[in-house]
């Protein structure tokens, strides 16, 4: 979700992070001035646009997309053993949503609730269309 985010997760440099090990002059312009070397290493706009474009296309969730669990297919649904086991998979599935929303509201749980953080929903089973970090399709596209 925030992948797309170039300070987040760096998909290309243009050029590598000075060490102490490295020219002698660009560590020496490292020290003077650390931003100026690391902004030289961030690719373009234009790059680290194409990078933000790509990856919210391939992490956008169709409308009609179908997640495991949800729906049972019409064929299991005629036998009885196989919909009463996949009734209860169903079942497992919503409690773990529970579960996860849950923890996400208790306020002892310093990493899930609170000022400047986000959410847990990465294992939370289904979704809505859009970008939204959560959700188990049936299959994936890439």
């Amino acid at each position: 979700m925030y992948a797309g985010y170039f300070p987040n997760r760096p998909t290309i440099a243009r050029s590598n992070m000075p060490t102490e090990d490295a020219n002698e002059d660009h560590f020496k312009i490292f020290l003077k001035k650390p931003e100026a070397a690391l902004l030289r290493c961030f690719p373009s706009q234009i790059q680290a646009t194409k990078v933000m474009a790509v990856l919210d296309v391939l992490s956008n969730h169709s409308p009609d997309e179908e997640y495991i669990g949800k729906t049972v297919e019409s064929s299991w649904a005629e036998n009885p053993v196989i919909k009463a086991a996949f009734e209860r998979f169903n079942g497992n599935l919503k409690k773990l949503e529970g579960i996860i929303d849950e923890r996400n509201t208790n306020i002892e749980l310093k990493n899930r609730v609170g000022a400047g953080v986000i959410p847990y929903e990465l294992l939370k089973p289904f979704s809505e269309s859009g970008v939204t970090g959560k959700g188990d399709p049936n299959s994936f596209p890439i």
